[in-house]
């Protein structure tokens, strides 16, 4: 007999009940006289958030919790290099393993479908091959450290606004193909041991006791045997939570013996109502977890260790490697000469830490590098660095204070769409331009912020917030050469585009983001970033708005279907501001098809490319892998692989990129169908910067399942 069997049949009907229900706000109740430990959560995405006390949105407030400030999401995407992913995640693993936690809350891999999503900054891309491939080896990297990552959210929650009750309608095949793929790939690949259900509902269910979701796919389609926990706050019926496939119900209130997995369902077990053999299988589910995780009584599980030096430097790596250079004419960009300069900083963002913030996504964090920093430590002291602010940023546009998310789930309240702020100071920008008319050298450092960027609030305007925009047409105004650097997790709209040489594009990338991009402004690091979205021109260009809804009303219309992102400007030959994938370097690279090959007594092509560094400076670059696919007669490219090399300058690496038989198939019909016909595959810089294109023929059609 298993140890979980014996411990399963020593188990009370009580102590069953306790370890399927919060009993603090971030764990679990253990059974001291079993050696069963209490699973312990902890948020996030960017590090181990602060510790509450164990039944108040209070912070505890000691000092054992300041902890490394990781990147966000959107930032490792950036990078386009899975290895880096991987590291982050076995740093973080280290920090959760470290702060005594079982289970980590992220990643997040929803798919980014509109550009004014609040969380946008926890999430990977708009594209599920891309979320997958970076998300696999994150998660891999994470629960080598003995602790269990728990990607969320499980599914379709897309938006914040009404996010506690809103229902998502959608069509099979956008399902299929664009929201659930990244969550299949990290099941099967990555072995992920804990998967955490959605506020919203699909299908007439909350996702949270959904059937459809949580048995018929998750459960019996993928065969997913680890542990499914509810979002904070996201199970409303006992029946219907104990009969799917959700193992522990976790909330926001304090009332842990009222919660609908705790003492109602010990009733109606009693009563003779509801099963205890459905309890049992979550029980299993929770030990299954625990034993994979080295906490059952006779294993010796690893040790974890946090704010150490080598973390960093990978943070660094991480978002040196994000930086994406959306242009550059005149070569204004590195900054080679400032030598007995002035050089001018301009902006709120530069002197402004962004780890507090973001909602459950917070930090604590034992250091953060601002961008003012940053640049000031790349100038290396040989000129003269001034600050001015410019613009004043806006107060908290999400109304919640500290116990926000205590009240979160009551009755009344809803997340909401804010107007985006419009502080204008203009004796800020008055004086910025008249400093930047003295300054030899402009930065200007804007963006977005965690009033903008955060959980329970979604945008409703593309539009930089706080007057920047006129700021930026003042500074280029005196001098033409302003450097416009940016700071934020999600797309923003640039009416001064045509007037502007130099714009960067950086991220909440951790506590090294300052050095980070200090270092590409001047050079010390060619950049290499690529954007995992689309930049829209407007508002109106992006699907979810101009073919289906956001953010909806009591339903939202998922109407575009698998016109998301890039596949939208695409078929529809809609200019983008800036391509999904795009991203500048101080070189310029070529990419040649050298061979197309079919991989011997396998279902797979190898792709070889030749890239070629015919500049003067060594850099990585990108190869994208689209495929060419229509749909009701429009023909559009689709992601199906990259690979990230560093070519020194003059020379030419050739690099493999496997493409599966898989990658050509469309859902129809409840499942995936391969066509027999030639098929078109690109590679290139990004989405629209195709370099060279090959044919694959597929000679037997076939058909297959995700399972």
């Amino acid at each position: 007999m298993s140890t979980i069997e014996m411990l399963l049949q020593e188990l009370t009907l009580e102590e069953k009940i306790g370890m399927v229900h919060g009993d603090g706000l971030f764990q679990t109740k253990g059974v001291e006289r079993l050696g069963i430990p209490p699973v312990k959560f902890s948020d996030g995405p960017m590090g181990v958030r602060k510790d509450h006390l164990q039944d108040q949105w209070l912070p505890v407030d000691l000092s054992y919790d300041y902890v490394t400030y990781f990147p966000s999401n959107s930032c490792l995407a950036a990078t386009w290099h899975p290895s880096l992913a991987e590291h982050f995640g076995e740093h973080l693993g280290d920090e959760f393993r470290g702060r005594g936690k079982d289970v980590v809350l992220a990643p997040g891999i929803n798919i980014v479908r509109s550009p004014l999503c609040g969380r946008n900054f926890e999430y990977i891309s708009e594209d599920p091959y891309l979320t997958g491939a970076m998300a696999v080896p994150l998660v891999k990297g994470i629960q080598k450290k003995d602790v269990a990552a728990s990607v969320k959210h499980f599914a379709l929650n897309n938006q914040e606004t009404k996010r506690l009750e809103v229902e998502v309608e959608i069509e099979d095949r956008a399902l299929w193909e664009i929201y659930l793929p990244a969550f299949y790939q990290l099941v099967k690949k990555a072995g992920v041991m804990s998967i955490m259900g959605a506020y919203n509902r699909f299908r007439g269910e909350y996702c949270c006791e959904s059937h459809y979701l949580l048995n018929d796919i998750l459960r019996k389609q993928w065969r997913f045997d680890g542990l499914v926990v509810s979002d904070w706050g996201g199970v409303h019926n006992t029946e219907k939570a104990l009969l799917s496939g959700l193992d522990i119900e976790m909330s926001v209130t304090n009332n842990f013996d009222e919660y609908f997995m705790a003492e109602p369902l010990k009733q109606a077990i009693e009563e003779g109502k509801l099963a205890e053999a459905e309890l049992d299988k979550k029980v299993k589910n929770i030990l299954r977890m625990m034993e994979r995780l080295n906490m059952l009584p006779g294993q010796k599980r690893k040790t974890g260790k946090y704010n150490q030096i080598d973390t960093q430097d990978t943070i660094l790596k991480i978002a040196q490697e994000s930086v994406v250079l959306l242009k550059n004419e005149d070569a204004v960009l590195p900054i080679s000469h400032a030598e007995g300069k002035k050089v001018l900083v301009v902006g709120a963002n530069a002197d402004r830490v962004h780890s507090t913030g973001g909602g459950s996504a917070e930090i604590k964090a034992l250091s953060e590098i601002t961008p003012l920093l940053g640049i000031t430590m790349a100038a290396g002291g040989n000129c003269t660095v001034e600050y001015v602010k410019g613009y004043e940023a806006s107060e908290k546009v999400n109304p919640f204070d500290t116990s926000w998310q205590e009240k979160s789930t009551e009755e009344g309240f809803s997340m909401i769409q804010n107007e985006v702020g419009q502080n204008i100071n203009h004796q800020l920008i008055a004086e910025a331009a008249e400093k930047a008319k003295e300054a030899d050298i402009v930065i200007f450092v804007g963006g977005l912020d965690h009033n903008h960027d955060t959980e329970g609030n979604d945008r409703k305007s593309l539009e930089l917030p706080d007057g920047q925009n006129q700021l930026i047409e003042a500074l280029l105004a005196v001098n033409p050469e302003t450097i416009l650097t940016f700071v934020g997790g999600s797309a923003v709209t640039m009416p001064w585009i045509d007037k502007a040489k130099a714009v960067v594009w950086s991220w909440y990338a951790g506590s090294r983001g300052g050095q980070a991009l200090g270092d590409v402004l001047f050079g010390k690091v060619n950049p290499s970033g690529k954007l995992p979205v689309t930049f829209y021109q407007s508002l109106a260009d992006c699907s979810a708005h101009s073919i289906g809804e956001f953010p909806g009303g009591n339903t939202v219309a998922y109407k575009e279907g698998v016109f998301v992102g890039y596949r939208y400007q695409d078929a529809f030959d809609i200019e983008p501001l800036f391509p999904f994938g795009h991203g500048l370097s101080y070189t310029q690279f070529e990419q040649t098809i050298s061979a197309v090959d079919r991989a011997a007594d396998s279902s797979e092509h190898i792709i070889r490319v030749a890239v070629a560094n015919v500049g003067k400076t060594d850099g990585y670059e990108t190869v994208q892998l689209y495929v060419e696919t229509e749909t009701d007669g429009k023909t559009y490219k689709e992601l199906k692989g990259f690979s990230k090399v560093f070519v020194s300058a003059g020379q030419t690496e050739t690099i493999e990129i496997v493409l599966p038989d898989a990658s050509f198939a469309r859902f129809e019909d409840g499942r995936f169908v391969v066509r027999e016909k030639i098929y078109t595959i690109c590679v290139g810089g990004s989405s629209r910067d195709i370099h060279d294109c090959a044919e694959v023929v597929m000679s037997q059609p076939f058909n297959y399942q995700l399972n």
